[in-house]
């Protein structure tokens, strides 16, 4: 599913405009960035969280090269959905063979 389509459904099912409808989404995904890039967490009950997982430290080869290089720690964004949202997901989506 794209932002497209996401700004579509929400749009249709609320009966707004599609373009007001995308001033929202845009702004909530920007106030998810601007509170992790500012170290905060985001928590939303019932649906999951955007978190920052820190990585640690490593030794990582440039095989062209065949040398040994340090990776250095680093933070990344992460999501961790919730509990209910995970086993609703478990109940509903069938595994594929």
């Amino acid at each position: 599913m794209t932002k497209a389509e996401i700004v579509s459904n929400i749009s249709s099912e609320l009966g707004l405009e599609k373009n007001d409808t995308q001033h929202v989404v845009e702004a909530f995904m920007e106030e998810v960035k601007k509170a992790l890039v500012s170290g905060e967490n985001v928590y939303l009950r019932g649906f999951g969280s955007f978190i920052i997982k820190t990585r640690a430290e490593k030794t990582g080869r440039n095989i062209s090269k065949n040398k040994s290089i340090i990776i250095p720690a680093h933070n990344i964004p992460a999501f961790k959905p919730s509990k209910s949202f995970v086993d609703n997901v478990k109940e509903n989506v069938k595994v594929e063979d």
